[in-house]
């Protein structure tokens, strides 16, 4: 099978898994390319309520196909750039569910999702400085936001891999599992996210990833939906709630 990105959705969540394993599914050109309008048409479903970002077997992503970026680098950061983006600004929940390596262009994506977790025994890595590359201001932002400036510049300036137990030390991921329940514990919890109300995870997405120019939109939203009342009539009536808001 070709390098590519296959995706499924069910029970309210859209799977989307990088299968290159040749390459330990290194992102190829035309991966990075799909990857925004992978996520444009999941976004647009109504039937999508949360997003697990996954590779193919025993790999999450080693990074950018090292070929594309030989004939092109600023083509192939750029593109990179762009589906990082992609992925960050996805107005439902996100989580990398992530075994083995993550490095490179996958911590990029590992990082532009709302939540990590990962494997016992992954490695992780950022690793520009191997390679001579400057590292995108947004993904630095990014990854400083997420791990602090001193556990940021550990991870740029030397390009060295971590371990999952550093890994959930530092914040650049929220869970770790024994080997065999990543499955199973990413299944439970997006079963709990996409049952929860997405009004209330889309604002809180906005806000927390530091946007300030919609809090009146939001006002307006809740207002004008019926989640705030179904929430509440549920918990009266002590019954799981199905809340209706859609984007």
């Amino acid at each position: 099978m070709e390098p590519q990105l296959l995706h499924h959705v069910g029970d309210g969540v859209a799977t989307v898994v990088i299968h290159h394993p040749a390459k330990r599914n290194a992102m190829t050109t035309p991966m990075w390319r799909a990857l925004p309008l992978l996520l444009d048409g999941l976004a647009a479903r109504a039937d999508v309520r949360a997003l697990v970002l996954t590779g193919e077997g025993d790999t999450f992503c080693a990074g950018a196909d090292i070929s594309a970026l030989r004939k092109s680098p600023d083509e192939a950061q750029g593109l990179a750039v762009l589906a990082e983006e992609s992925l960050a600004a996805f107005p439902k929940p996100t989580l990398a569910a992530i075994r083995g390596y993550c490095v490179g262009g996958g911590s990029q994506l590992a990082a532009a999702c709302d939540l990590r977790f990962a494997q016992e025994g992954s490695l992780f890595g950022v690793t520009p400085a191997n390679l001579g590359i400057v590292y995108p201001a947004s993904s630095t932002r990014r990854l400083a936001a997420l791990v602090g400036p001193s556990a940021a510049k550990y991870l740029l300036f030397s390009g060295e891999l971590i371990d999952t137990e550093r890994a959930l030390r530092t914040g650049l991921v929220d869970e770790v599992l024994p080997e065999g329940e990543l499955d199973k514990r990413v299944a439970e919890f997006t079963r709990v996210l996409a049952a929860r109300s997405l009004l209330t995870q889309s604002a809180a997405k906005e806000f927390v990833n530091g946007r300030t120019d919609r809090d009146a939109h939001w006002t307006r939203q809740a207002r004008a939906g019926d989640d705030t009342a179904e929430g509440v009539a549920a918990f009266l009536e002590r019954r799981q709630p199905r809340f209706t808001w859609a984007p």
